[in-house]
């Protein structure tokens, strides 16, 4: 077997491809047949101008365009957009991977600085955004906040009994990962511990954008009576996210950084980590937890 070949699987043609490989066990190999997540890049343009290049799963692209815009500031509210569509090629066909955003009032804009009378265009920027690694853009808590106000306090309550339950829900609702292994979720769940909705993606800021696109497209958000839960770790750009969404409660089945865990406490969210059976860590703001009884 000199290389490896990849075919669309019929499990989930879009998302999963499989590959034939050479598996060992102690001293011993043969050839089988194994299931990847797939990996591709997403262009996202803004007014016709191209501003991102995400690296994530294909499925729920327009809502990964849509979360990447409001997580990055570049709007704040499904208001803001006219349309959100698959783009198309000078002959009207449609190109692969590639999704055009257009905010309203942008055709005037777009027209005035073709005229040559307007300077650049009010979104002039690009990223490059990798699978593994959130857009760090904020680089301190202090610059953060002043950009995002912290959760006012509350009244929410929740139960440790309730939180106990939702990783085997999460793992349960893994299609893609039960095959493949490979995939981050985001889940966001009711504060009674019912699961709403669910996204996967090689990227867990990729599913955490497509949590929130989806509210945007829906007229769901913000989540302000909502548990976000990630089937990682959670990061700084994670409880980032968490802010922009207004979300109380961030739960993760492993550990949090400590950048994540200061932003938490100053933001006003409850983090928990090492969520797994009947044990889990509280970080910040424990005083929604309620124990049973």
């Amino acid at each position: 077997m000199t290389a490896t070949h990849f075919w669309r699987s019929i499990v989930d043609p879009l998302r999963v491809m499989s590959a034939r490989v050479l598996h060992w066990e102690e001293g011993r190999s043969q050839p089988r047949e194994e299931a990847l997540a797939v990996e591709e890049p997403l262009e996202v343009r803004l007014n016709q101008r191209s501003l991102a290049i995400i690296m994530r799963t294909p499925g729920h692209d327009r809502e990964l365009a849509l979360g990447f815009l409001f997580n990055e500031g570049l709007i704040r509210s499904a208001q803001e957009v006219l349309r959100v569509e698959e783009a198309v090629d000078a002959d009207g066909l449609p190109l692969p991977n590639v999704i055009e955003v257009t905010l309203r009032g942008s055709e005037a804009r777009t027209e005035q600085a073709s005229s040559g009378a307007a300077c650049q265009a009010t979104f002039e920027r690009h990223f490059a955004v990798s699978s593994s690694c959130g857009l760090c853009g904020k680089n301190s808590i202090a610059d953060l906040l002043s950009s995002l106000t912290p959760l006012e306090p509350d009244k929410l309550r929740l139960r440790a009994e309730m939180l106990y339950m939702l990783p085997e829900q999460l793992r349960a609702a893994q299609a893609v990962f039960s095959h493949t292994g490979g995939l981050h979720a985001a889940a966001l769940f009711s504060l009674q511990g019912d699961l709403l909705l669910l996204r996967e993606d090689v990227g867990r800021h990729n599913a955490v954008d497509k949590l929130v696109g989806c509210g945007l497209l829906q007229g769901t958000f913000p989540y302000r009576e909502h548990i976000l839960m990630v089937s990682g770790r959670t990061s700084f750009e994670i409880i980032q996210k968490a802010l922009s969404a207004r979300i109380p409660c961030v739960a993760a089945i492993s550990a949090p950084s400590s950048l994540a865990v200061e932003l938490a406490e100053q933001a006003g969210i409850t983090l928990v980590g090492f969520l797994r059976g009947r044990s889990m860590n509280v970080y910040t703001h424990p005083e929604r937890l309620l124990a049973a009884g």
